[in-house]
């Protein structure tokens, strides 16, 4: 009896799991059967290991041949374990050089004419196989790029299994097969650079938004259509911090997962924006069988901007509020369950009624007042809770238009972000946060920075009455902190903490 082993990668969310794929041939009726908790499509990788076998003049014996995904307990998903499965079995009638295919990863699915296709999830599988101890990996060659993102193991490319089996030793004539189609490109608006001194007229707006992304702060942008609430959200990654390599890492992890093409490892942060009809999976990810990384994730180490926010249904908009909290999702679903990462920025706009006149000087709102609370409605307390700037915006006149050289741009409100948060890094060099968003509000309100009670008697008479929560407490005591990062402050003052009250409540002090 002879056993062939090589290895492929199971994924779980962003988590790879090293597959041992074992294959042995018995003196039996002749039968190809997989075994080990595979879903619909590896059920299918028989019919596909045969024909790409067969058609690739590597004929596999007329023996029962089967095929171990090891551990049986973990649930396997997809076609990229159609080579690992091709090369373990034609490992073990013995063309191939055992110890070579034993060592080696196989990630990608066959086509029925030999040829390799890419796959999904490139780039975790590679993560996972050089954490796990092992040096080399076959992908697809339109892989390639994306799995020569990781360092420290040895990326082959290959566009046919004969190129494959030719490597392990296999007396076999590799065809000229071209590299097989390349996965989707990603959404390229996603990437686009948009400047702060295009947005004409709203100068205090152009501030918050640098308080905002010095705070890495959630902000609520309402007002009439027109006003400039998208334009200025859209604008916001082009003044964030540059992603560091593991954040950069991460974000191309996610795309790889979601299929779009990743070639090079991106430093701006990633913007989704996903319209106002998604559904909760959309938003939070999900799916059948595999499960897909939503808007969420794909936002995660950038900004999450939901336009039109009250058009989304009111459990899509409350599907954030965990999120918003722990800075991750995790999904169940039958038998499994998936963390994806879920630290983003979240900026929704929104008009104040269905017609957006609503309050609007020279305007005619005809929405009864019952549409327009039930519009405004579906941005609930809880969500709101956790925003930390609500700025309302009015149209730009003819008075409030700004010249063009005396605007802000992204150039320069990027240096003062980057000062800011060099700033909160510096003063929380002991600790394990850098950024004032990430701080818990027992550390902001009893740690060795705690504001003065002189300081903080607004925000205590405020929650006294009952207009902040104790998380909004919290989040105006971040914002306060990130004003005073701002403006090179080691101490929180009074104008502080006022200036942040008002940004959050619109309570004047």
């Amino acid at each position: 009896m002879s056993v062939a082993r090589t290895w492929a990668v199971a994924l779980q969310g962003l988590e790879g799991a090293l597959v041992e794929v074992e294959a042995d041939l018995s003196q039996q009726t002749p039968e190809f059967r997989i075994i080990g908790l595979g879903d619909r499509a590896l059920g299918e990788a028989v019919q596909r290991v045969h024909n790409a076998c067969a058609n690739s003049d590597l004929r596999l014996p007329r023996r029962r041949l089967t095929v171990n995904l090891s551990p049986a307990s973990l649930p396997k998903h997809g076609s990229g374990f159609d080579l690992a499965i091709a090369i373990a079995a034609l490992a073990a009638d013995g063309v191939m050089d055992g110890e070579s295919v034993a060592r080696t990863v196989h990630l990608g699915e066959l086509g029925l004419d030999g040829r390799l296709r890419p796959v999904a999830g490139v780039l975790p599988a590679v993560l996972a196989a050089a954490k796990a101890g092992h040096r080399c990996i076959v992908v697809p060659e339109a892989n390639r790029r994306e799995a020569e993102l990781v360092t420290g193991i040895e990326v082959v490319a290959a566009t046919c299994l004969a190129q494959v089996a030719s490597r392990h030793g296999a007396d076999v004539v590799v065809p000229d097969i071209p590299p097989g189609p390349e996965a989707a490109p990603g959404d390229a608006a996603s990437s686009e650079l948009l400047d702060l001194s295009d947005v004409v007229g709203q100068r205090d707006a152009v501030e918050a938004l640098v308080v905002a992304a010095a705070g890495g702060h959630h902000l609520l942008l309402s007002g009439p259509p027109g006003a400039g609430k998208t334009m200025l959200a859209r604008r916001l990654p082009g003044i964030l911090p540059p992603l560091d390599e593991s954040a950069a890492l991460a974000v191309a992890a996610v795309r790889s997962l979601s299929g779009q093409r990743v070639t090079h490892l991106t430093r701006l942060p990633p913007l989704e924006a996903p319209h106002h009809t998604a559904s909760v999976a959309a938003l939070v990810g999900g799916g059948s069988g595999v499960i897909r990384p939503g808007a969420i994730a794909r936002a995660s180490e950038g900004v999450l901007l939901l336009d039109e926010a009250g058009e989304f249904p009111a459990s899509v908009l409350d599907a954030l509020r965990q999120p918003l909290e722990r800075g991750d999702i995790e999904i169940h679903r039958s038998g499994t369950s998936v963390r994806y990462p879920a630290r983003f920025q979240l900026v929704l706009a929104t008009n104040p009624c269905p017609c957006g006149n609503h309050g609007v000087r020279g305007a005619s709102c005809e929405c009864p007042p019952a549409a327009v609370r039930r519009y405004l409605g579906r941005l609930s307390g809880p969500l709101l809770d956790r925003i930390d700037i609500e700025l309302p915006l009015r149209r730009v006149s003819a008075t409030t238009r700004d010249p063009a050289e005396g605007r802000i741009t992204s150039a320069g409100a990027a240096r003062r972000v980057a000062s800011a948060r060099a700033c909160a890094a510096a003063r929380l060099a002991r600790t394990p946060w850098r950024r004032n968003v990430d701080v818990p509000g027992r550390w902001l309100r009893e740690g060795p920075a705690a504001p003065e009670p002189a300081v903080r008697a607004p925000l205590d008479a405020a929650l006294e009455r009952g207009m902040l929560t104790l998380r909004g407490y919290d989040r105006v005591l971040r914002v306060a902190w990130t004003l005073a990062d701002l403006e090179e402050r080691p101490r929180l003052t009074a104008a502080d903490v006022g200036r942040a009250l008002f940004m959050k409540k619109g309570i004047a002090t």
